[in-house]
């Protein structure tokens, strides 16, 4: 009876719980729907009035799209409501249209944790570049500016730091771990096959410090991206490349007065910055300043006129490449290249623009993909447009396009392959004591395993695969970018690029971001207005909450304990579960 009254009552409570989430779940997508009028505070509103002002808060991740949340209007509900950011597309979007808005007068940014890749920041600072050169404003705060947020926000017109802020200014630095000396403890040998001197994604299994052509591109690359930070910064900010490095080389930025009169033009509260854009709209310290909500900013104005007959297809490749349907942070070769063969085969669609923001991962994936994007490019213009990574597999389903746009800072090329093979039969035997006994039909049946190490005829079987892959690789490059193979092969070798430096060896073709890339898609298939369509699909705020809510939100309490360690726990990961011959960006970068 006590079992039954148990199971009973277990099951009521699952019910209730489970209509208390489906009428959340409910009560979020209409609220999401309508709107809300809500504020936040005193001058935090969603109403654009004249002389408004657009609150620009960058805090977390800046995803390529908008993914939405039904939880978003409901406060904090702990992992529920924590969300992956705002979407770069959205806030594009709407920086565009707050330019020709009337009501704007200009946009306050408040600086907080950003989490972002150089090449996001930079798109979305040439976005507010643009916003400027409206004759609008643009004023900054933050009580800390990381490097990052501070180039961002060294677009301003005025840049501000709290008296008891900090700002870092030290130059850029990126730091790699290596396993090596922790596997031979663990007693694991790690088998390498690769092709390319600098495909360098095995040395930290390998090496206890990086080899010289991996500090060589590391290096190149890093400076590269400073380069054209302080290139902007001295614009902005008048001064002079030399003194910028001169102040990072010296530490001279220790506390905020440091900064005024240099890379800040005030150490304020934000109440007196309030007070200042008051000044610059016009109104009077006892009015009400008209503060709105970047996120729920929805001007009337639409960016493109256009029909439903004429569009042009935005496809979002975002992740780590492997076979199957992938998810929303990986790409899966079979859902992406069934999207982007429907793009191709829809009539109404008159030109594909594919953003690409991934590392690499599966070679047989990629090639799975490449062939669609060939197809595609037969029958309409094909356009590429990198985010922040494009590299190895990355920059393989990008090679076809018929023009590929990049950052000066998007991470690109890494042209190379390679295999590994954990042998894990000396830490089973000398640290557990566990011995392996095997029945095989033939004399190789069991290579690939993990149970022990490769024969010489095993170990050449194994990398002539990799041999061969490197050559489709490059052959594909070499046809889609018109060059020769050996030309390809020449600046491949896993060798990492920027985007200003691809521009040179004729990777990419051209500088600009995604609204650059939609707009030569348009003069490419000679569209005079069209309307944009982002694909895939996303799912429903139902089918995303029942269908992986439970990985996400695993996801996030472990990434939430491991901070900035948790970039090499997902390396990690990825390592374990790798399959057949990967295209993967050389290392995973942790660049500050």
């Amino acid at each position: 009876m006590k079992q039954f009254f148990g199971a009973f009552f277990g099951s009521v409570l699952g019910i209730v719980l489970a209509t208390i989430i489906v009428v959340v779940i409910l009560v979020a997508s209409i609220k999401s729907s309508f709107g809300s009028l809500s504020t936040k505070d005193d001058t935090e509103v969603s109403v654009v009035k004249t002389n408004s002002v657009l609150k620009l808060v960058l805090d977390g991740q800046i995803a390529d799209r908008e993914k939405e949340n039904p939880f978003k209007d409901f406060g904090d509900l702990g992992p529920l409501t924590e969300q992956g950011g705002n979407g770069l597309n959205t806030m594009l979007d709407k920086i565009t249209k707050a330019k020709n808005d009337d009501k704007i007068k200009g946009i306050y940014i408040h600086s907080k944790d950003l989490e972002a890749g150089f090449a996001t920041i930079e798109e979305l600072r040439n976005a507010l570049e643009d916003f400027k050169k409206s004759g609008k404003f643009i004023y900054s705060y933050a009580e800390y500016y990381g490097q990052k947020e501070y180039y961002l926000s060294s677009v301003a017109n005025k840049v501000f730091l709290n008296p008891q802020g900090t700002l870092d200014w030290k130059g850029l630095s990126m730091s790699l771990l290596f396993f090596k000396n922790a596997f031979e403890k663990l007693g694991v040998d790690v088998q390498v096959f690769r092709h390319g001197k600098f495909k360098s994604a095995v040395e930290p299994f390998l090496l206890d410090k990086m080899s010289a052509s991996n500090r060589l591109q590391s290096e190149t690359f890093l400076n590269s991206i400073w380069t054209s930070m302080l290139g902007k910064i001295s614009v902005d900010r008048k001064i002079e490349v030399n003194k910028l490095n001169e102040m990072a080389n010296t530490l001279a930025i220790r506390f905020p007065e440091d900064a005024v009169g240099k890379l800040i033009d005030a150490a304020i509260y934000e109440d007196e910055v309030l007070s200042e854009i008051k000044k610059k709209v016009g109104i009077s310290e006892k009015e009400k300043l008209n503060l709105v909500d970047f996120g729920k900013y929805e001007p009337k104005t639409k960016r493109v006129k256009g029909t439903e007959s004429t569009k042009i297809a935005v496809i979002y490749a975002s992740g780590s490449i492997s076979g199957g349907q992938g998810s929303d942070d990986e790409i899966g070769s079979d859902a992406l290249a069934k999207t982007i063969k429907d793009a191709r085969l829809d009539e109404k669609v008159k030109a594909i623009v594919l953003r690409v923001n991934s590392p690499g991962g599966s070679a047989l994936a990629s090639d799975v993909i490449w062939r669609e994007v060939t197809l595609a490019k037969k029958v309409k213009p094909v356009i590429v447009s990198m985010g922040n990574l494009a590299a190895s597999g990355g920059y393989y389903i990008s090679c076809a396009a018929d023009r590929i746009f990049a950052q000066p800072n998007t991470i690109t090329g890494s042209i190379g392959v390679f295999g590994m093979m954990p042998n894990i039969q000396k830490a089973l035997d000398q640290k557990l004591g566990i011995t392996v006994d095997t029945v095989n039909t033939n004399l190789h049946s069991d290579v690939g395993g993990a149970l022990r190490s490769v024969s010489p005829s095993e170990f050449e079987y194994i990398q002539s695969g990799v041999e061969k892959v490197y050559n489709v690789f490059t052959k594909r490059v070499a046809e889609g970018r018109k060059m020769s193979q050996a030309n390809v092969d020449s600046i491949g070798q896993g060798r990492v690029w920027t985007g200003a430096d691809a521009l040179k060896i004729n990777l990419v073709d051209e500088l600009g971001g995604l609204n650059d890339a939609i707009a030569y898609a348009a003069k490419k298939a000679k569209l005079s207005s069209y309307k944009l369509v982002e694909l895939p699909k996303q799912k429903s705020p139902f089918d995303a909450f029942l269908g992986n809510k439970e990985t996400e939100l695993e996801s996030r309490l472990v990434k939430k304990n491991l901070g900035i360690s948790y970039v090499y726990f997902k390396h990690l990961q990825k390592i374990i579960n790798m399959k057949g011959i990967q295209a993967r960006l050389p290392f995973e970068m942790v660049v500050d």
